[in-house]
């Protein structure tokens, strides 16, 4: 009998809801995003009608990621197309552990000091990226991660993207949530001569299955931010690993800078895998080949065996791409050069076409 009624209330309940919004009831219980893992954070979910992504929040005492590595804004737990998803988590989930992110998160980065194992013909032979006014900084004195705030250094030795500094300062974040995109704003003030306001829109594409980040960083400080800013991407497609048919495709001939296992091969333009990843396997190698033409920035994934992926695209130039994976998720990683003097800023966009089957 309980069970007669509840049918009867729903079926009254249905006559009653507009055809749109049982349209929109029925997407969100059946996409791939509506059962996602530690989804109890500060989180909105996105949608153009064509495809939906759920965004986590930043926030210092509850947020999904607090670590001290990736910019907080923009962490994208899953994007649902045509049935089909992208990114997820790849790692076991910590809040506090610098990798436990997902989605095209970004890090903000600069160059100093001597790599040492590059060959000297290689334009990276000198580059060792860190973190902004690290090594003008003394123990127990700040340095600068945007998309953070300032982090204490706590000793004397080089800087380390895997280590978790105290946090000082995060600064002041506001949100602002549409239907089809979210405005996030960061603005942070120090007594370092490090300040800035710095903006970050996540907007679905109006029609069909993309997605943009716009950025800008001011500079309302008295100190240069030197900075190069990059996308792990993490992209996954269905929660499953890399393997054969997966490529990174670019627009130039590709070259490897670094050693790379047979997990994949380097053909023409092309990344290809021959094979899953062993145990505790990855592959983190800097490529070269791309010029400063703008049209180089132009990154494809795919998984050709199920016609799934991403192309990455923006209006900067590549400073750098490095590529890293352990063979779950995939990695162009792409550095950009955002440098915001004094009273300046700095603007970038970087846009993500989602394909899957028959689109």
């Amino acid at each position: 009998m309980f069970r007669s009624k509840c049918l009867i209330l729903a079926l009254i309940a249905s006559a009653l809801l507009p055809a749109e919004a049982l349209h929109a009831q029925n997407a969100l219980e059946t996409s791939p995003c509506a059962s996602l893992p530690h989804a109890d954070h500060p989180k909105v979910t996105l949608s153009n009608g064509k495809m939906e992504a759920v965004v986590f929040l930043p926030d210092k005492d509850v947020g999904y990621y607090r670590a001290t590595r990736f910019d907080w804004s923009g962490v994208i737990a899953c994007v649902a197309v045509n049935g089909h998803k992208f990114f997820g988590e790849w790692t076991p989930y910590d809040p506090f552990k610098n990798d436990s992110i997902t989605g095209p998160v970004e890090e903000f980065r600069t160059d100093n000091g001597v790599m040492g194992h590059y060959p000297p013909s290689s334009p990276l032979t000198t580059i060792r990226t860190q973190a902004i006014g690290y090594d003008e900084a003394k123990p127990g004195e700040a340095f600068l991660k945007p998309g953070v705030g300032m982090l204490r250094k706590v000793d004397d030795r080089p800087y380390s993207s895997g280590a978790l500094y105290p946090i000082v300062n995060v600064g002041t974040w506001t949100t602002k949530v549409k239907k089809d995109s979210i405005l996030f704003r960061q603005v942070l003030n120090s007594s370092e001569g490090y300040s800035y306001v710095y903006t970050k829109t996540l907007l679905l594409d109006p029609d069909g299955a993309g997605m943009t980040l716009q950025h800008t960083l001011k500079n309302t400080g008295s100190k240069m931010i030197d900075t190069k800013v990059y996308d792990h991407d993490f992209f996954i497609f269905d929660d499953k690993p890399a393997g054969p048919g997966t490529v990174i495709r670019f627009k130039f001939h590709s070259q490897s800078v670094d050693p790379m296992t047979d997990m994949v091969k380097i053909d023409g333009n092309e990344i290809q895998f021959q094979r899953s990843a062993k145990p505790h396997e990855f592959i983190n190698a800097y490529i070269m080949g791309y010029s400063r033409k703008v049209s180089d920035y132009d990154i494809l994934v795919e998984d050709k065996s199920r016609q799934i992926g991403v192309e990455q695209t923006s209006d900067t130039p590549i400073s750098r791409i490095l590529f890293w994976t352990n063979g779950s998720p995939v990695c162009p990683e792409v550095y950009v050069h955002v440098p915001a003097a004094p009273g300046h800023a700095s603007h970038w966009k970087i846009h993500y076409r989602f394909f899957t089957p028959g689109r």
